[in-house]
């Protein structure tokens, strides 16, 4: 597929896309299904049987996971072949991810290793630098940790204190500061620490364990993730190697927001493998649990609680799966041969950077999510540690947290679209609307016709708002309680797109029983996002517009909002029959 064939980072809002576009889990090939079988085998045999022990912080029993880890070669997934590595694209990165997103703590332990403990050296460091550190990282046989956060600095990390003076000799820089909450600090050897050359120019240094002047603090005692180290850097005149600076002077903060970018879609996947992982686990107990002689799964209180979780997941395992086929489609148009190929590649990364973001809002919410109601279908054995949906339940909840907050990336969104239009990018306040109807050109069948006629329809009409106040708020973009607000509507808008997209192109090839459960998921998700479409565009309109024009815009909510959901008891009651015949997750 050609560059001039692919969407835009945001040009989701200004038009429809064929279903066979887009990348779905039903196309997983067999090679990733392969991968994705290995990893679980991986996390089954050796890490669940020991995650009791490795929850206790046994950082000896954490290391030696990592390296059996390492052996399968999963430490490679995303370094270049030319580097060792497997090179494998990002929907297989993905895979492996939510494979070993159940796993809680040492999911984030080696998401921290092959994310941003490896991406900036391998994106960013020189040829000696790899030839020094990479194999050491892909190998297990050092761990690396990644130092952006500080005490005043979390969501604001250009504002960082730790400095770095260049000594006169120009061979070294002196770091001095502290760095906050950092995975890993406890048995890293390799630190990747973001400072201020003269306390200016933001700047990225590798730094080893052994130099002198670097400690590590006191674990902090966390709500979850119990097995997981995090624990203050404390660098103290700790002198580094010129030869160890990472990238550029002053261009840290390109190392800083592309590696997230990729980082808060790695955190997606593992969050939906968690997901996944906390609904098998309220399916079971349902199905097996009994009160009032008969089981919970009978009752429709805890039927719809099923079919609610498993609509959202289904949304956001569509949207996860979406985004790393963009992404692999841009990457597969650079040139390898080009001297810049890395820059390019940060490029393809950086296009996406907002829908990397809806991505991290919307699974961590459905984690939260699952999570919460999983727990409650325990009732209060949920509450008690041997339980599973304990451990989910507090695992979860930093989730929301780093990576940059929800916050911070809900305000993201919007911000990168306004940079976008603005410098002519996107055409986001000009005449083009979205299509009233999905163009079937691309699907396999056309002439078989569309399902979710009316769910279309309910798309386009919330893009059209979208773009409506989008343009009328555009000159408020200080005031972050209409950023938030055209951000939520945004999310709601791609997974719901995402949702309907995946339906159609998947139904096509499915068995009649399982294109009727696309078709009830579909509507289940459209009823629930268009509820959350309909409340955050009630909520912008209502900061940013006044009197008869307030009264307006809410009239013509009200009609775009209208959406006559067929048999949505039914959608819903399939679903959560489907959810406990499967023990779990059903697509």
């Amino acid at each position: 597929m050609s560059e001039k064939n692919l969407l835009k980072g945001g040009e989701f809002l200004l038009s429809a896309v064929g279903g066979a576009s887009l990348f779905t889990p039903e196309d997983f090939s067999s090679e990733q299904r392969q991968i994705a079988e290995t990893t679980e085998s991986f996390v089954n045999n050796e890490i669940f049987p020991d995650l009791e022990l490795i929850e206790e912080q046994d950082f000896t029993l954490m290391l030696k996971k990592l390296r059996s880890c390492a052996d399968l070669g999963l430490f490679l997934v995303d370094i270049p072949e030319d580097c060792g590595g497997l090179e494998l694209d990002k929907v297989t990165s993905m895979l492996v991810a939510e494979k070993i997103g159940p796993t809680g703590s040492f999911a984030i332990t080696s998401s921290g290793q092959t994310g941003i403990g490896s991406l900036p050296l391998v994106y960013y460091g020189t040829a000696e630098q790899k030839h020094k550190y990479l194999e050491k990282l892909t190998s297990g046989e050092w761990i690396g940790a990644y130092c952006l956060t500080e005490p005043d600095c979390g969501s604001d990390p250009l504002s960082a204190r730790t400095t770095a003076t260049l000594s006169a000799d120009g061979s070294s820089y002196l770091l001095n500061g502290v760095k906050q909450f950092i995975t890993n600090a406890a048995f890293a050897d390799l630190f990747t620490v973001f400072a201020k050359v003269d306390g200016q120019h933001f700047s990225a240094f590798l730094v080893e364990r052994s130099m002198a002047g670097l400690s590590v603090g006191n674990e902090e005692k966390k709500m979850g993730l119990k097995g997981t180290s995090t624990a203050q850097v404390i660098l103290e005149n700790v002198s580094v190697p010129s030869e160890n600076l990472l990238g550029e002077v002053g261009k840290g903060h390109k190392i800083a927001c592309n590696v997230l970018n990729i980082g808060r879609l790695k955190l997606s996947a593992t969050v939906v493998g968690a997901a996944k992982a906390a609904l098998a686990e309220a399916a079971t107990y349902a199905d097996e649990r009994k009160q009032f002689g008969q089981t919970l799964a009978s009752f429709g209180a805890i039927r719809e609680k099923l079919a609610d979780m498993t609509g959202n997941l289904f949304a956001a395992e569509s949207l996860l799966y979406r985004i790393a086929g963009m992404l692999d489609a841009r990457i597969a148009t650079l040139d390898r041969n080009s001297s810049n190929y890395y820059e390019q590649y940060q490029g393809a990364i950086e296009e996406y950077a907002g829908e990397c973001a809806i991505a991290k809002v919307f699974c961590s919410n459905t984690l939260a999510m699952v999570a919460d109601e999983a727990l409650q279908i325990h009732g209060g054995y949920g509450y008690i540690k041997e339980y599973p949906v304990e451990r989910y339940y507090r695992d979860e909840r930093v989730n929301r947290i780093f990576e940059g907050t929800n916050e911070i990336n809900r305000l993201l969104i919007p911000t990168l679209l306004l940079r976008r239009t603005d410098k002519g990018i996107l055409d986001l306040f000009g005449d083009g609307t979205a299509q009233d109807d999905m163009s079937t050109d691309d699907c396999d069948e056309p002439g078989e016709g569309v399902l979710f006629g009316d769910e279309y329809s309910l798309l386009a009409r919330q893009k059209k708002l979208f773009l409506l106040l989008f343009k009328s708020l555009s000159e408020r973009r200080s005031e972050q309680e209409i950023l938030l607000a055209l951000g939520d509507m945004a999310i709601a808008i791609f997974a719901l797109e995402s949702s309907l997209l995946r339906g159609t192109k998947s139904s096509l090839t499915a068995t009649a029983l399982k294109k009727s459960l696309f078709q009830s998921v579909g509507r289940v998700a459209a009823f629930e996002l268009s509820a959350r479409f309909q409340q955050s565009a009630s909520r912008a309109a209502a900061y940013g517009i006044d009197g008869e024009e307030l009264r307006t815009v809410q009239r013509m909510l009200a009609e775009i909002s209208a959406y006559p959901v067929i048999d949505l008891l039914e959608a819903k009651r399939q679903l959560a029959v489907a959810a406990g015949e499967a023990g779990g997750y059903p697509f």
